[in-house]
């Protein structure tokens, strides 16, 4: 199986500051993976590294193989939407796809027309005088209209309604379904992600904490809750990502393992926003998964 992505060491600074250290993290091809994190943990510098926009300062990083490359045979295969969900601001959807017909070799224009049409969006009104909402689909619609093979959006969903929301995924999603493109879709917002990606990467303070298949991800955790007093008898080969104590109880995340933990804990499998938040909550922890998800 080829990796859409795969980055080694990867760093990205400017002047005396890191905004992504020791990146390394692998994502197989046709993924619709979630890259999550709070607000300047790296996202958008990864994202950007990944689309051939930036330069590491460190490391390496491939796409499909190949180094990132700016090249215009490299750039055909990769789509890119940012979160201020740029457009010409004079320019109609209409010129707007006429403008991507010519920039790009491999556009479906026949597609994209029909999705403006059934999406309802309107043909021959300026994106300025238009929602946000509205402005969101016609970027998507002009992302997908290439055909790429390696989709990355940068927050697409931040300063939308969840109506809105609602139809930039289902957008998305069908998309997806048609071609088998990959894609890397970044947000803060942990519950846009769960019934649309099938591949977590967490960042933090510019460092990868966790990644790897979802559903993997969550079979190989659990989270235990009892007693504050009781996390000091817990077996000291238990692997603890990270605790919380809140008054006289304890919440304790841990790699799963055959090790007995004790009747006063109760036991169950995390949600992906348990997983997520407990590993940000503690920016050294990490896990390494297979040798195809790679994380750092």
């Amino acid at each position: 199986m080829i990796n859409a992505v795969e980055a080694s060491g990867v760093g990205r600074r400017y002047g005396r500051i890191w905004a992504l250290r020791g990146c390394s993290v692998a994502l197989p091809e046709g993924q619709v993976a979630a890259l999550v994190g709070p607000n300047g943990a790296g996202k958008s510098t990864l994202l950007n590294l990944i689309a051939g926009l930036l330069r590491p300062s460190e490391g390496t990083l491939q796409r499909f193989g190949r180094p990132v490359s700016d090249r215009p045979e490299a750039l055909a295969r990769v789509g890119y939407m940012s979160q201020d969900t740029a457009l010409y601001p004079t320019f109609t959807a209409s010129e707007l796809l006429r403008m991507g017909a010519r920039l790009n070799p491999g556009w479906d224009d026949d597609w994209a027309r029909e999705r403006l049409t059934r999406l309802r969006l309107p043909a021959n009104v300026p994106a300025s005088n238009l929602s946000g909402g509205q402005r969101s689909q016609i970027a998507l619609v002009l992302a997908l209209a290439k055909r790429p093979r390696l989709l990355l959006l940068d927050e697409p969903l931040a300063s939308l309604d969840p109506l809105a929301r609602n139809d930039v995924m289902a957008l998305l999603m069908q998309a997806v379904a048609e071609t088998g493109m990959t894609v890397v879709l970044s947000s803060h917002i942990i519950s846009d992600l769960v019934e649309t990606c099938d591949w977590l990467v967490a960042i933090n303070q510019g460092r990868v904490q966790v990644s790897g298949n979802i559903d993997e991800l969550l079979d190989s955790h659990k989270l235990i809750t009892g007693p504050r007093e009781a996390v000091d008898t817990l077996p000291p080969r238990v692997s603890i990502v990270a605790q919380t104590i809140t008054g006289r109880q304890a919440s304790v995340l841990l790699r799963s393992g055959e090790h007995p933990i004790g009747p006063v804990w109760t036991v169950h499998r995390p949600t992906l926003d348990e997983l997520v938040l407990n590993y940000l909550r503690q920016p050294e922890a990490s896990v390494l998964p297979g040798p195809v998800a790679v994380a750092g």
